[in-house]
């Protein structure tokens, strides 16, 4: 298996050596993209806890202020990156 930011195994190879690559994924963090007849067919990915708003924020809690009215509409476009 080719060391890459995507990796893929064919539906056969995983189920001869499924928690090697289960063990793989959870270790790298890397997904791993099942394939059959060449095609892919499933991802499986590390599991990972659903983040809430309050746990991604509050480092910031206190930190930072807004001047102006946060409500007010604006015809400003963002980048997209």
């Amino acid at each position: 298996m080719a060391s890459s930011l995507k990796r893929s195994v064919s539906k056969s190879l995983l189920k001869a050596k499924m928690l090697e690559y289960f063990r793989q994924v959870e270790q790298s963090g890397e997904e791993l993209i099942v394939t059959s007849d060449g095609k892919p067919v499933l991802k499986v990915v590390p599991y990972q806890e659903k983040r809430t708003i309050s746990s991604v924020f509050d480092g910031l809690q206190g930190k930072l202020s807004w001047i102006g009215d946060i409500d007010a509409p604006t015809e400003e476009e963002w980048e997209i990156r």
